[in-house]
């Protein structure tokens, strides 16, 4: 039987496990990062002998649903199970049992009164109608788009789902207005002889179905592990000092990146301690403004209204100190006095990797290799073997150096004769 975990209804991929941690492939294939649940009860034994019979089943495009397991069946993670509908039944896969079922129901507020049953597990007949709706879906899709341009709706089909008895099939939207699209579903019940259904989604559920690699090298969060969509603001970028760009704050949905959250509760902890952006300093020299700040090095950069150019790091105590003095009507001292007082920070950066260097991609020294070694002298070897250097004409080989042969026409130097200097005769002292 199925696993259920390429696509939640691919037959051909068998894991042949009956355990309750269900298929070993099924966090590492398709769409079953956030549908797969990892069930840290199953080796845990429980002390009540009441067992629960609620199980939780889901299906394509990252939608679960609990159901109860009124005949007892012998279910495990990844068992396919054919389930009560609001019109007929549908097809889907087990991907949690026991206890921790009990528990996410609680977490959802999902009431029990209101859980349909489980009918049976899967038989073949039923997988295969199953898997035939579930291939008319991309053509179902493009016809759909079709049928919607030509009434000139300003809407894109995003997703087509079948029920698993293909009685019914549900048409996934996105629109920035709203739509009548009285005429369309009866355009499409007349095409597709079947009932039905159609469901307006966000541009960032549109993205968690299609899926795709975010500008940080990784799968979508949305498509991945992300299951609640929180809202994201601009205010989320200025607290964190980024730059209000929006071709690198949006993501593929168009919408703000929802990464922008996740840091955003240190920034905003971080940013207690620091005076507003907007305080100006009444120094002794003039008047100061707020440029920038550094929220985890708790520094404030500070520049004078008539020198906006030269700017001055101060640490947030001394600039609270500085706020104090201008509330009691004193001008502080000067922003160099206070960057003196602080030699730390005078200290010079050094850049390793030369980032500040205008000309660190320019090449230095061209005509020198960094490769090449010096070449050493090699010491005058025997010219005796005639197989290092052929000699010219009939003379022999000798152990002097050849003089280079002159070119014709070229004025050769003229060298003069050395005379050895004769020695000096010995005084005879005889004589």
């Amino acid at each position: 039987m199925s696993c259920g975990c390429k696509t939640s209804g691919d037959s051909a991929h068998n894991c042949g496990t009956k355990s309750a941690n269900g298929c070993e492939n099924v966090d590492t294939c398709g769409n079953s990062y956030k549908l797969s649940v990892f069930d840290w009860l199953s080796n845990v034994q429980n002390p009540s002998s009441q067992k629960c019979d609620f199980v939780e089943v889901r299906f394509k495009n990252d939608r679960k649903c609990f159901f109860k397991n009124v005949h007892s069946l012998p279910l495990h993670i990844g068992s396919i199970v054919t389930v009560e509908s609001n019109s007929g039944h549908d097809v889907g896969v087990v991907s949690l049992t026991g206890e921790l079922v009990r528990i996410q129901m609680k977490k959802k507020h999902f009431p029990e009164e209101s859980v349909l049953k489980i009918y049976r597990l899967a038989n073949q007949r039923d997988i295969e109608v199953w898997q035939e709706a579930r291939k008319k879906e991309d053509s179902v899709k493009i016809e759909a788009r079709k049928i919607a341009q030509n009434l000139s709706l300003q809407m894109k089909i995003t997703d087509v789902e079948y029920q698993g008895d293909a009685g019914k099939v549900t048409f996934y939207y996105t629109a920035e207005t709203r739509i009548d699209f009285r005429q369309l579903i009866k355009d499409l019940a007349g095409t597709f002889r079947t009932k039905i259904d159609m469901k307006q989604i966000g541009f960032r559920q549109e993205a968690a179905k299609i899926g795709g690699i975010g500008s940080c090298g990784r799968e979508l969060c949305c498509s991945t592990w992300l299951t609640d969509f929180r809202s994201v603001n601009t205010n989320a970028a200025r607290y964190q000092q980024l730059s209000i760009n929006p071709q690198k704050l949006a993501g593929q949905c168009g919408k703000l990146k929802c990464c922008l959250n996740y840091e955003l509760d240190s920034y905003l902890d971080a940013l207690h301690d620091f005076p507003s952006t907007s305080t100006m300093l009444d120094t002794e020299k003039g008047r100061a403004f707020c440029i920038k700040i550094d929220v985890f090095k708790k520094k404030m950069w500070f520049a004078y209204v008539d020198s906006s150019m030269a700017w001055y790091d101060l640490d947030i105590l001394d600039v609270k100190k500085m706020i104090s003095q201008n509330k009691r009507g004193e001008k502080a001292k000067p922003l160099e006095e206070l960057r003196l007082a602080h030699p730390e920070s005078l200290s010079k950066n050094t850049d390793l990797i030369q980032e500040s260097s205008v000309d660190r991609f320019e090449r230095k020294n061209r005509g020198k290799s960094k490769n090449r070694k010096p070449e050493q002298k090699k010491p005058q070897e025997n010219r005796n073997n005639s197989a290092d250097k052929p000699f010219r004409g009939n003379k022999k080989p000798n152990n002097r150096t050849e003089k280079p042969i002159a070119k014709e026409g070229a004025a050769q130097p003229v060298h003069k004769k050395k005379f050895k200097k004769k020695p000096s005769p010995k005084r005879d002292d005889n004589a």
